[in-house]
């Protein structure tokens, strides 16, 4: 605890106090002078750490938190393609504007009047923009002069969720990675030390999609619905959570270590245009290791996940941690969650916004263990 020296240094705005000229003033001015003192001595007696941790807290945020999109914006911001080519747009939002982006980064700005969109043409005449939507209000398409562009993101709503038709039923897949082993590692490694993260802090909030039909294969990888870390990394992860909690947010968490065998069944899985969201098995993944994460924000109020730029596990450019899209509320959150990640030690994956890799992965190896053999009191047996 700090406390004062035994000797007072008077600032001179003080000194009329203790002047003889102005003893008229000695009442009044000498009750604010000891109120001031006890403002400061209590100021002076915060414990240390309480000071580091109001500042650590606020250094998080990404600048002043925009409002809001209204909600036909949100419901718009995204990606399409050009009908019969690749040529593709981005809608996304900045400052309360709306803007159209195409391949060639050219930008243009879209108007809203009266519920009508409208662009600029090349001719400086302004042309209408009209979006299609599904019955929940998500635009699905866009028609500019007599182009058509679809709808090539998972959309704002979940059910448009993406999903990978496998080439064999999973329950083969499953079986083929189950026999095989894990890539030979020379060490010398630290010993497992796997910490179940709700018992570490029952504050860690869990949606383990790969424990359900909600994940891009459209069923259930793990047989239970747990996340572990080793425990230096799960530590570091419960501070990020007790920075953002004064700030309103908590952790909500996808997926951590993942067997190997895993990693196989999705890499086997996914077509080529898609394996730079998975990890080539004959390297193995940070995931198995138990020093990754998956995971996002949700509101301490409601309860419910925080919007983001894409949804997790989105096989598209929105995943990108640097995707310009979205609006400038969805991308402050994502950056929100990249910062307290990064203030302990984690950083984000260069292709999802949502996986964060903790700083001492490589001391560990790479883990095989399922679920089932895993501790129901939060630790590893390794054997």
């Amino acid at each position: 605890m700090r406390t004062f020296p035994n000797i007072f240094l008077y600032p001179p705005s003080l000194s009329v106090i203790i002047s003889p000229v102005n003893k008229s003033r000695l009442p009044g001015l000498a009750v604010t002078f000891l109120l001031c003192l006890a403002v400061l001595f209590s100021l002076a007696t915060l414990p240390a750490n309480a000071q580091s941790s109001a500042t650590a807290t606020s250094s998080l945020l990404p600048g002043a938190q925009p409002p809001d999109a209204p909600t036909e914006w949100n419901q718009l911001v995204g990606i399409y393609t050009l009908k019969n080519t690749k040529d593709s747009v981005t809608i996304f939002e900045r400052n309360r504007h709306l803007f159209w982006q195409d391949a060639h980064h050219q930008l243009d700005e879209i108007r809203e009047q009266n519920g009508i969109l409208r662009m600029t043409g090349d001719d400086g005449k302004p042309v209408i923009l009209t979006a299609t939507r599904d019955t929940q209000g998500n635009a699905t398409g866009l028609t500019h002069l007599n182009d058509v562009y679809t709808r090539a993101d998972a959309g704002s709503d979940p059910a448009h969720f993406y999903h990978i038709t496998p080439a064999r039923p999973v329950s083969e897949i499953r079986a083929s990675a189950l026999a095989a082993h894990p890539p030979a590692e020379s060490g010398p490694f630290r010993k497992p030390d796997l910490v179940e993260l709700v018992i570490l802090d029952p504050a860690f909030h869990l949606d383990i999609r790969y424990a359900t039909s909600n994940d891009f294969l459209g069923t259930p990888v793990y047989t239970q619905a747990r996340a572990f870390m080793q425990r230096p990394a799960a530590e570091a992860l419960a501070r990020v959570l007790h920075k953002l909690q004064p700030l309103g947010y908590g952790l909500l968490i996808h997926d951590a270590y993942r067997p190997w065998y895993v990693t196989k069944i999705f890499w086997d899985v996914t077509p080529p245009e898609g394996k730079i969201f998975v990890a080539d098995p004959k390297k193995g993944s940070k995931h198995n290791r138990g020093c990754a994460v998956d995971l996002t924000l949700y509101d301490l109020v409601s309860g419910q996940p925080i919007e983001m730029p894409g949804l997790y596990d989105e096989m598209s450019p929105r995943s990108f941690p640097t995707f310009l899209g979205g609006t400038s509320l969805q991308r402050w959150h994502r950056d929100l969650l990249r910062r307290a990640m990064e203030s302990e030690g984690f950083t984000v994956n260069e292709d999802e916004w949502w996986h964060f890799d903790y700083k001492d992965w490589k001391h560990y190896p790479i883990l095989n263990i399922p679920f089932e053999k895993l501790s129901p009191d939060g630790t590893a047996n390794s054997q």
